[in-house]
């Protein structure tokens, strides 16, 4: 499992490097892996919603603090429990012609159960320097879930 773990997060980090982008005269309305990267990595941030297919488990979350460090190490903390994860921003492969999808926020929890329910390639609703809505739809059963941080 961490082999195909690691593979899949070389993938994408090879993904990154070679499918960022910048605009220079400021014409795209669509976030680059270098916009969502660097707002994610300034700053903590806590979950303001988590709707896992309908569910609201947000409250699993109150107290944590995330931190998304620029190396890809994302740090979940409530000042007594500290658990560690990756992240990561890349191109979306899918073959849909919605500009919202054209990324991946990839979060990835080998522990706790509720941490690793936030494990996932998730969509890019929006993005603010204060507020990152996610959205992912589940290829097995179909449920939608819905996951936002927000900046401390």
């Amino acid at each position: 499992m961490k082999k195909i773990f690691f593979t899949a997060l070389a993938v994408c980090f090879v993904g990154l490097t070679f499918s960022c982008s910048s605009d220079d005269n400021g014409s795209s309305t669509s976030p680059t892996i270098t916009d969502v990267t660097n707002t994610m990595s300034s700053g903590t941030w806590r979950i303001t919603k988590y709707i896992d297919s309908g569910d609201d488990e947000t409250t699993d979350f109150n107290g944590y603090n995330f931190t998304f460090s620029p190396n890809t190490i994302l740090m979940a903390t409530n000042g007594t429990n500290e658990y560690m994860g990756s992240w990561i921003v890349a191109t979306d492969n899918s073959n849909d012609d919605s500009p919202s999808n054209d990324l991946d926020f990839i979060i990835s929890f080998s522990g706790p159960v509720k941490f690793i329910e936030l494990s996932d390639d998730w969509d890019i609703q929006s993005r603010t320097s204060t507020k990152l809505e996610l959205i992912d739809v589940s290829g097995g059963n179909g449920g939608t879930d819905y996951l936002t941080f927000e900046k401390n």
